[in-house]
């Protein structure tokens, strides 16, 4: 296999050792500046130059791009996709992870426990916010930061109020999140490769400081995973996108708490700390994908006119409740079940004998318009009525006359 690792910092702990692990493993490796790629297109035709020549051929990439090279660098990557080139993590995946807001509404609509978080522009909004998520203290969070650089706690809605007014007077968007008081200064990092967690540790955090981060002087220990955590850190890579994953969790009092999921996870706390060959197992994942790659299903659908993936949801009182996924899947309805989600279970390929149960949730293909006639018509979430002694606005926000 030739592979090509992308990065701006060749010299860094983690590209020396995928460089290693690769080579060791016989492949033939060349680590990339992604700044140095000119991107080519043209009909029927996208093509990379590097260093104003035009690449050679690999078989695979390993992309680590730095959040500060995000928007040039996921470029590269979907230019590697379009030409036909295994990337062990896509640019859609990336992208989808980081961005703090973003992922975190991505995992919220799948079951997954993260701390009760608050987005707001106006300074009005601030206070509901705090009491929302449920008062001081908070953690404040740039949505872009990365290694605990712009993560702050607030003890009291004073200081809450004051960090984040300084930070959007600095054009920052900041997230307002929940504090996990019975895991304060210590999380869980699951490092994730295709369907499984090949290593764990929990950072500790020392002295005054509430951040764990290995960069901000926490200690890092080995600890092995329940089935909770580690089907929590694989789900939410795979919802991200990520074949290569580092999955950041709280140990809440109800179970994992997601904060992050990083697609770009470095390897020196976490294999000094284990002791473990995680970089080779990176790459014997990319070696394997390289000889039966996934492929992009959406893309592949769009010719078969009619026909598509979609999601139907086993509501309680449903005639389906009780039925089988034989029943469900009658050959006049030309549909066929990929996935059945239950809670937070995920049965790939369910066996057609397999009862339904109320809020079953289905992976299927087939006829766009049959499936659209299962699905049951979404009710309105009850809303509290607005008190009648409030002013009119008008759509400014202003009172209006």
């Amino acid at each position: 296999m030739k592979l090509a690792i992308l990065s701006r910092a060749p010299r860094a702990y983690s590209t020396v050792r995928f460089r290693e692990a690769a080579e060791q493993r016989g492949h033939e490796v060349k680590v990339l500046n992604t700044f140095n790629f000119s991107i080519d297109l043209d009909r029927g035709s996208p093509d990379l130059y590097f260093r104003t020549r035009q690449l050679s051929d690999y078989d695979a990439v390993l992309p680590r791009v730095g959040a500060s090279v995000t928007y040039y660098g996921t470029a590269v990557v979907r230019q590697f996709q379009e030409m036909g080139i295994f990337c062990a993590n896509t640019a859609h995946g990336i992208l989808n992870s980081r961005d703090k807001l973003r992922s975190l509404q991505i995992l919220s609509r799948h079951n997954i426990g993260i701390p009760r978080t608050s987005f707001v522009r106006d300074k009005k909004d601030v206070l509901p916010a705090i009491e929302r998520v449920g008062g001081a203290p908070v953690v404040i969070k740039l949505i872009e930061g990365t290694q605990g650089i712009g993560v702050l706690l607030a003890d009291t809605v004073k200081q809450a109020e004051s960090i984040i007014e300084l930070l959007q007077s600095q054009k920052q968007n900041v997230l307002i999140q929940k504090f996990v008081a019975e895991s304060k200064g210590r999380d869980i990092r699951a490092f994730v490769v295709g369907d499984r967690v090949v290593a764990a540790m929990r950072r500790v955090a020392q002295g005054q400081e509430f951040r764990s981060n290995v960069h901000r002087g926490g200690i890092a220990e080995p600890v092995e995973l329940d089935d909770e955590y580690r089907e929590t850190a694989v789900r939410c890579a795979q919802i991200m996108g990520l074949n290569v994953a580092g999955v950041d969790m709280l140990e809440g009092k109800n179970g994992p708490q997601v904060m992050e999921v990083n697609s770009s996870p470095g390897l020196e706390g976490i294999e000094t700390c284990t002791e473990l060959d995680i970089a080779g197992a990176v790459v014997d994942y990319i070696a394997a994908q390289v000889d039966f790659p996934e492929i992009d299903v959406r893309q592949r659908l769009t010719v078969s006119k009619g026909y598509g993936v979609s999601e139907i949801y086993i509501p309680e009182g449903s005639e389906f409740v009780g039925k089988t996924v034989a029943d469900f899947q009658l050959n006049d309805r030309e549909l066929n079940v990929l996935t059945l989600y239950r809670g937070t279970r995920v049965i790939p390929n369910p066996r057609l004998s397999r009862e339904l149960e109320a809020e079953d949730k289905l992976l299927c293909f087939g006829k766009l318009e049959v499936m659209r006639g299962m699905i049951p018509v979404r009710t309105r979430r009850r809303r509290r009525p607005v008190p009648q002694d409030l002013p009119d606005l008008d759509d400014s926000g202003s009172v209006a006359d």
